[in-house]
């Protein structure tokens, strides 16, 4: 994992972009999203370029992926965003286009004094354990015997989780449930599950600050936080049995393996058998009106517009954050959905091969 790049602020605002002047505000555009914590340093800085460069201002309220889900069901934003996929009936039921963005890698984050970045091995095993609070302590014998060549200290295990809806959460216990009978018939996997220990907070930034504050806690975060916040992250044995380090080319083996023909885009990176790939991505969704009404035909137009931007002109951006970039052919297919999906009230494409 790469943790040097310019930290500089993610907020979103008028005053940390280059301006043309009063002229060029007058005719900037503003569409409103909501949901998911996951990509949301990615749609801030993503957000900063695209207003200088098309003029499109995105106001962007990372709430989590339940609450995005809802307001976009509400119709009270422009566009929802979700770690989660919906299912093709939901989709259906409230008419809503899904479409991915990006990738995104959840790593498991430790306060661990005196334990390097990557340093930590953990196997499948001892993950669920240590979330079903079997693992109690640090230098629990199987912990010692998988690191010997690390000073475990003697502190508690304590496990941090999503206290809200979360895509993250959707992600991590996808995976515990693949790797764990127990865990698929006990807490399961979604957006919020019951979970056995640990504490909770709000957001991805919630969960990274218990971590930072609490020496022995773990938890599981997007890897941007983790990065932005020079977080210790640590080893996890795939399913191909090699212990992989969260960096780039993990999550790009991954993203290389996915199928983006499958039916709303829902393609599945999670727990892949290659001997290269981080275990645990995802595909990040925008989940966008089939049906715009009259007066937000125009808002569904600049939505498509700004990550048209971003698939053109993003990629880069989202590599310095560490999320993976979506091949070319899956842009094109996205696209080719937007034409044929989005409607206005009279029948006609939001969307043309031109991005009219």
């Amino acid at each position: 994992m790469t943790h040097g790049f310019n930290r500089r602020s993610l907020m979103l605002g008028a005053a940390a972009l280059p301006m043309a002047g009063t002229a060029a505000l007058a005719q900037t555009a503003t569409i409103t999203g909501a949901g998911a914590s996951f990509p949301r340093p990615l749609y801030e800085r993503w957000a900063q370029a695209a207003q200088a460069a098309i003029g499109v201002t995105l106001n962007y309220q990372s709430i989590g992926s339940g609450g995005g889900i809802n307001q976009i069901t509400a119709r009270t934003v422009d566009f929802g965003a979700s770690d989660a996929p919906l299912t093709a009936a939901q989709l259906t039921e409230r008419r809503l286009l899904q479409f991915p963005t990006v990738l995104g890698s959840v790593v498991l984050s430790a306060n661990l004094p005196g334990v390097a970045d990557n340093a930590l091995r953990l196997t499948p095993e001892i993950i669920v354990d240590i979330f079903l609070g079997r693992v109690t302590r640090w230098n629990d014998p199987r912990l010692v015997e998988m690191n010997r060549d690390i000073r475990l200290p003697n502190l508690p295990v304590s496990p941090a989780y999503r206290a809200d809806g979360s895509g993250t959460t959707w992600v991590f216990t996808t995976y515990l449930s693949r790797v764990s009978d127990e865990w698929r018939n006990g807490p399961g996997a979604g957006t919020a599950v019951r979970w056995p220990v640990g504490n909770g907070a709000r957001g991805n930034e919630g969960v990274s600050n218990i971590v930072r504050n609490t020496p022995g806690a773990i938890g599981y975060v997007e890897n941007a936080y983790a990065t932005v916040n020079r977080m210790t992250t640590t080893q996890i044995r795939n399913k191909a049995g090699v212990f992989v380090r969260p960096e780039m080319p993990q999550f790009l083996a991954a993203a290389a393996a996915a199928d983006w023909t499958v039916p709303n885009f829902a393609a599945d990176t999670i727990d892949l058998a290659q001997p290269d790939v981080w275990p645990i991505t995802s595909p990040t969704y925008i989940l966008l009106p089939m049906n715009p009404v009259a007066d937000r035909v125009a808002a569904s137009r600049n939505t498509m517009r700004f990550f048209d931007w971003a698939y053109r002109s993003g990629s880069q951006i989202a590599r310095t954050l560490e999320y993976i970039a979506l091949p070319e052919s899956a842009h094109g297919l996205i696209r080719a959905a937007w034409a044929r999906d989005i409607r206005d009230p009279a029948g006609a494409a939001v969307w043309t091969p031109t991005g009219a």
